[in-house]
């Protein structure tokens, strides 16, 4: 194979990495992360405890910023201009643009500069050749670089994702930091192991009897298929863009990050940090670079469609990710979309844990997560528990009972819940009782720091399956703090349904609590059917709408809900292809 690129530059920071540095430094997380995901155990290599980071800290990532320099560089950053150094046909060629409103009423203020695409395009294709030439290792080593200076910064990061998701600043700080991290490693990890499944040469011998054998000498490297789109999401910029940023990254692709309007700045912190990076290594910074909108531009479309670009990551709408679908032809496309995400309550031997864990999960992030439970599967003749039977108004009683007490304090309640992301979630909860009797309401809820936050605890809707109107909503998505007690005839019947609505609308995450080993595998079968992934009888701290890099798989690409799953194999190896020179030896 080439040589990777070994010589230092000298950037503007008179600060400078080398292929070997960086080879170096970061093959032992590689090593670790690799055998993590063939392991499946418990890994990560980023703090999620907000005091393990700043300067002077133990264990500390290597010039980490604490909770104070963190919120100040976030503060420094609003109400100004984001410069992208060196980025081609940036600002005046295309202008500048503002669209974040902060979800808690914090005045944003941040100028983008917007791409001329014709321009932007061609520089980043032609980065691509000393990338390719860099090898698998080298590509993984400065991805690593990258995340290490993005862990580095995490408190900076976790007031962004904060103001542009609404996310609770301590979730905002682990899922939009560490827990994003790990899955832009995750696909680090893949991405390396795919493209080295393949020795980069071999000497090939063909014996023929009598006559002298055939030789060739043979190499293969890894080719990216170009650049690769990303189109970010409002909720989760990191946790949900990094995989597909750093799986095409790592395998040869140049990525253009095209931000949700609301959600530009975590994003536009990674491309800064990954340019910064990949110019101190050698390369043409323009292997990254950023693409802000004008609010109502819809420059997405336009560029789904550009000939060069080759490899398409998206997370939202069903509308979009379907059009993406069936129209960027020229492209590899990656989608997550939207589903309908079920429990099937049948028994359980826990009943107060499963109410707990039910709650949580109804809770967490105002239902604002594509894995949060919309449709709770309950018989209508109750259930076994180690409490006594529970009819199906009880069930639902307590579990109304449940969220209640775990969103009765205020405090607590803002901590859990985050503010609501935008208006369409804020009308569907309002909208939420016309659909059938309520048996747990939503409540506003005054947030004591940001009194601009629009704050909103679940509500829980009682429907019975099979009365007429009920169907459409079970079989819609209501994405926020909305979920459904939906009363079925029996729990054969509640597994028919879950099987129809993975079918056709398709689900993130199934749930089921049960005490019955043949009805376990009734559920389970149908996951396997309908390719689900799902939890079983969930009552302690693990929650179903949460997965764990290196070991959980977030969507499986089975069903209408997502084309792929984060992270595995066939996430990554799509991005290239394996390129054959033969020499006669």
């Amino acid at each position: 194979m080439t040589a990777p690129v070994t010589t230092p530059v000298t950037t503007s920071s008179d600060t400078a990495l080398s292929a070997v540095e960086l080879t170096e430094r970061h093959r032992p997380t590689l090593d670790r992360a690799l055998e993590a995901i063939r392991t499946r155990e418990y890994w990560s290599p980023h703090p999620e405890h907000p005091k393990a980071y700043g300067e002077g800290v133990e264990g500390a990532p290597e010039g980490s910023l604490s909770a104070g320099q963190g919120q100040a560089a976030f503060d420094a950053l609003r109400g100004g201009r984001f410069e992208i150094e060196g980025q081609p046909g940036a600002g005046p060629e295309g202008g500048w643009t503002s669209t974040e409103v902060s979800p808690y009423g914090l005045e944003m203020g941040i100028e983008y500069p917007r791409p001329d695409l014709d321009v932007l395009l061609p520089a980043m294709r032609e980065a691509m050749p000393s990338w390719r030439a860099a090898g698998p290792e080298v590509r993984a080593a400065v991805c690593l670089e990258i995340l290490a200076r993005i862990s580095a910064r995490t408190h900076e990061f976790a007031h962004a994702v904060m103001h542009t998701s609404g996310q609770a600043f301590m979730m905002a700080l682990q899922a939009g930091g560490p827990h994003a991290q790990d899955r832009g490693m995750e696909a680090v990890a893949y991405a390396y192991a795919e493209q080295v499944r393949t020795p980069g040469s071999a000497d090939w011998s063909k014996p023929q009897g009598k006559r002298d054998p055939l030789n060739l000498s043979k190499h293969f490297t890894p080719v990216g298929r170009g650049v690769s789109l990303l189109i970010g999401c409002n909720t989760f910029p990191t946790w949900n863009g990094y995989p597909g940023f750093f799986a095409s990254l790592a395998t040869g692709n140049p990525v253009l990050v095209k931000p949700h309007p609301r959600a530009v700045l975590p994003l536009a912190l990674t491309v800064r940090i990954a340019r910064d990076v990949l110019r101190e290594a050698g390369f043409d910074a323009n292997l990254v670079a950023l693409a802000a909108e004008r609010d109502g531009e819809g420059i997405a479309k336009e560029l789904a469609l550009r000939p060069e670009i080759r490899i398409i990551d998206y997370t939202g709408s069903t509308e979009f990710g379907d059009w993406l679908e069936n129209n960027a032809h020229q492209a590899r496309v990656f989608t997550e979309k939207a589903g309908v995400n079920t429990v099937v309550v049948d028994s359980t031997d826990d009943y107060k844990g499963m109410l707990g864990n039910l709650a949580f999960s109804l809770s967490l992030y105002s239902g604002q997560m594509c894995t949060t439970p919309q449709n709770l599967l309950i018989p209508r003749g109750g259930i076994s528990t180690d409490a006594g039977e529970k009819s199906y108004d009880e069930v639902v009683a307590d579990l109304a009972t449940a969220v209640g007490k775990l969103l009765g304090d205020d405090a607590r309640a803002n901590a859990l819940l985050g503010a609501i992301v935008n208006q369409q979630v804020r009308e569907r909860v309002e909208s939420a009782p016309s659909l059938g009797e309520v048996a747990l309401e939503s409540r506003t809820v005054e947030h004591p720091d940001f009194p601009g936050a629009t704050v909103r605890t679940p509500v829980i809707v009682k429907l019975e399956a099979g009365k007429p109107g009920s169907e459409d909503v079970c079989f819609s998505e209501f994405f926020g703090p909305v979920s459904f007690a939906v009363a079925v005839d029996s729990t054969a019947d509640a597994v028919e349904m879950l099987r129809r609505t993975v079918r056709e609308k398709g689900a993130m995450t199934v749930g089921a609590y049960t005490t019955s080993p043949d009805v376990e595998r009734m559920i389970e079968d149908a996951c396997l059917d309908e390719c689900a992934q799902l939890s079983l009888n969930l009552t302690g701290g693990v929650y179903v709408n949460q997965t764990a890099a290196f070991s959980d798989f977030h969507g499986s690409g089975g069903n209408p809900a997502a084309n792929a799953a984060l992270c595995d194999g066939a996430f990554v190896s799509d991005r290239f292809r394996t390129v054959e020179v033969r020499r006669q030896a």
